[in-house]
This record gives structure tokens, sequence and C-alpha cells, in this order.
């Protein structure tokens, strides 16, 4: 495997098991080094980073374990020194780590919905914030983050995770523009795979099929200095890749004093039109819209 991210150095949140494992190996592989970041259990022998870590390095890579938990506001700033400490220097991030739920929206205490959203949203930010400060303080760098396509489109049963991804496709958004002009690229990334999360809902045939291994390159890709991609969903699993966008169609009239009656008729027409407008922010779109006649 050629060594095309030679020295350039990740952190991988969530990498003990799973997507993230693959990611870590599969960088590891094209000669990055890697901070290998899990939490870690009471009563374990080794650590589910420290074991993915003596894989990379079985290997012939280079990588070092974390244990920050992504509730902790400092895990941002710990997986920052340890990456600098270790290697002297960060070229970017893949915000992986994450927790699945199971249970409709009345049947969940307001406390458990702020759990997931807590771990998924806000760990997330917690590790991006100082990690983004030092690639835009250095120009150049490349962060993903994890969404679903529950973020997208939603899920009977996964309210608070589908708040959560949707959340952080926002944060992408915000994030790949600001960052641009200093060279940082931030993308989201749904992946389809098959972990202890999803297996269970499985056919063999689809475990197999979904190989976390299978989006590993696509995250590689991302990653690669030598990528131009910036600001965008990307879905990949099954050894397939996708995207998903935002578009609009033009916006239909109506009267200030519509009945019912009207702005059901201005409805099923709007429902008609092809979503052919893309906006590349807030500001473009409230001067695009409100200005259509």
């Amino acid at each position: 495997m050629p060594k095309i991210l030679q020295d350039q150095t990740f952190i991988i949140t969530g990498a003990g098991k799973g997507l993230g494992r693959s990611y870590a190996l599969h960088l590891a592989a094209l000669g990055a080094n890697i901070v290998v970041n899990n939490r870690s259990h009471a009563g374990e022998a080794q650590s589910s980073a420290e074991r993915v870590v003596a894989e990379i390095t079985a290997a012939g890579g280079k990588a070092i374990a974390e244990h920050s938990d992504a509730e902790d506001p400092n895990s941002g700033v710990n997986l920052l020194t340890r990456a600098l400490d270790a290697f002297g220097g960060l070229d970017g991030l893949v915000a992986n780590a994450g927790v699945a739920e199971g249970t409709s929206f009345h049947k969940q205490s307001l406390s458990e919905l702020r759990r997931t959203i807590e771990i998924n949203l806000m760990g997330t930010m917690n590790v991006v914030h100082a990690v983004y400060q030092r690639l835009y303080q250095q120009s150049h760098g490349s962060i993903v983050v994890s969404t679903s396509v529950a973020g997208l489109y939603g899920e009977h049963g996964l309210p608070a995770y589908s708040v959560s991804k949707a959340g952080l496709l926002g944060l992408m958004y915000a994030l790949s523009k600001e960052g641009a002009r200093h060279q940082v690229r931030v993308n989201a990334l749904a992946p389809y795979g098959a972990t202890q999360m999803t297996e269970e809902h499985l056919t063999d045939e689809l475990k197999e099929r979904m190989r976390p291994e299978r989006v590993a390159p696509v995250v590689a890709w991302l990653m690669n200095p030598a990528c131009s991609v910036n600001g965008e969903i990307i879905i990949a699993g099954g050894g397939l890749m996708g995207t998903a966008r935002v578009r609009e169609p033009v916006p239909v009239e109506t009267a200030d004093d519509a009945d019912f009656a009207a702005m059901d008729q201005a409805w099923q027409k709007l429902s008609s039109l092809p979503l052919e407008i893309a906006y590349r922010g807030a500001l473009q779109h409230s001067g695009g819209f409100l200005k259509v006649r």
C-alpha cells in the first residue's frame, strides 16, 4: 500500500472498535501517525485503544493511545496535546465517537435524551473546538465529523440520535465556510458499517457487505491534503459512495390575507417545482430568497 499519508498526524475518536478502528488501521497503513482515542473501562487489562495501537505498531505503523471521554470538556485539549507531544504536529481529526439509542421519544426522559445529545453533539464539539483552532492557526488541515442518514432523514425510535447527528451538519457547514480561507476543510461522513451498534439488525449478507473497512478508503481520501472537497456530506458503505445536498425550488408568492385554500394551493405548486437552487450560506439565502418575485 503506497504511503500517501506519510508523516501526517491524525486524531481519530471512538477508534477502539468498529468504524473508528478501521479508519485508524487504514490511515496508519498509508503512513500516517495516529492518535487512537477511546475511553477506557474499569477492569480492562488492556484498553480497546491500546489494542488498536498494538495492531498498528505490529504492522510497522506509528500510533499512541489516548483515553479522554468525549463528554469531558477538556478532551479536545488533551487529544491535541498528546498529538503534538508524540508527533510534533497535527494534520486532521476524524470525530467518530458516539452512541446510539433505540427508544421512542415519548418513552424517554429528558435526561436520557440529553445524554445522547451531550455525547454525540457536544462531545464532538469538545474535540473539534481545540483541534479546529490549531488547524486554523497553522492554515492547513482536515476535519471529518461522523453524521448519519438519521440526521438527514430522521427515523422512528432515534429522536435524540437524529437531533445530534443533524446538529453536526450545521457545525460542518459553518466551519467549512469559516475555515476555507485558512485551508481548513470540514466535511461530514454518514457511514454504513456493521458494528456493535448495528449488526444485530443486519443479515449475514449485509454484515459482510457493510464491513467497516470498506468505508476507510473514503476517510483516507477526505483526510489527504491533496483532496479539495469541503463542506460536503459524504455517504459511504458497502463499496458505494454518495452525497446529499440541500437544494430548494424557486419560492412561490403568498398573499398577506391568504386563506387555507390559497396556502394549500401555493404548497401544491411549490411541491411540484424542481429543486434547483443551492445557496452558499444563510446570508446569501436571505438575500436571494427575499428578492424573488
